[in-house]
């Protein structure tokens, strides 16, 4: 391959990036709003006939902490620079954006829950993984707390498994066994992000006991 092949070639996956970003992004703008709309309205992202179960609580206080103090700031840095317009008004923008998102980032793990139902289940977690898994393809479910070190990546292979953990707090509590090796699809790019196949689900819900019951009643 000559250099400007591959000088072309790295151009090409530079903007497929940059493309791959902004429509993350932008979804990602979007479901902030859609879950603000949702938790307004109180209706849950909840599949016909299927039960939610909240993994927030873990995060809840941390969450509220920061909405708090964006709210607090607003009005703080308005009153510094209020008599200087050009610099008062983008940062009025900023602060109100930024306390949205905090807001819809909440919203979203109160409206997005894991779900089981006829189906099977789909496992969640905030503005955008979301993970359905058919009946036929779960061997097993059963509640497993597990620590993790901080900063475990989600996908973690052995000899005989791969797992996909979804921690909150670096934990997790019940563990999905799967049939075969299936295909998930995470958000962002390879390597962290895009279709992997797991045979393992490590989740958190703040009810494992009641996810365990729901479970039963469908299989």
């Amino acid at each position: 391959m000559t250099g400007a092949a591959v000088g072309a070639q790295r151009e090409a996956s530079v903007w497929a990036r940059v493309r791959s970003f902004a429509k993350r992004a932008l979804l990602v703008e979007l479901r902030i709003y859609a879950s603000i709309g949702r938790l307004v309205a109180r209706r849950p992202a909840l599949p016909a006939g299927a039960t939610g179960f909240s993994y927030h609580k873990p995060v809840l206080t941390i969450l509220v902490i920061f909405i708090v103090l964006s709210a607090v700031e607003i009005p703080i840095i308005d009153l510094i620079v209020h008599q200087w317009p050009f610099v008062r008004i983008p940062l009025l923008v900023l602060g109100i954006w930024g306390l949205t998102w905090m807001v819809g980032l909440l919203a979203a793990y109160l409206v997005r829950p894991h779900t089981v139902g006829p189906d099977g289940m789909r496992v969640r977690e905030g503005l955008e993984l979301d993970v359905p898994l058919a009946w036929e393809d779960i061997a097993s479910v059963a509640i497993d707390r597990r620590v993790d070190e901080p900063k475990s990546p989600r996908i973690t292979e052995t000899d005989a498994s791969r797992t996909l953990s979804l921690r909150m707090q670096d934990e997790t509590n019940i563990e999905i066994e799967l049939e075969r090796p299936t295909a998930v699809r995470l958000p962002g790019l390879p390597p962290k992000g895009g279709v992997h196949e797991v045979t393992h689900v490590r989740l958190w819900t703040d009810d494992p006991k009641g996810l365990m019951a729901a479970v039963r009643e469908q299989i």
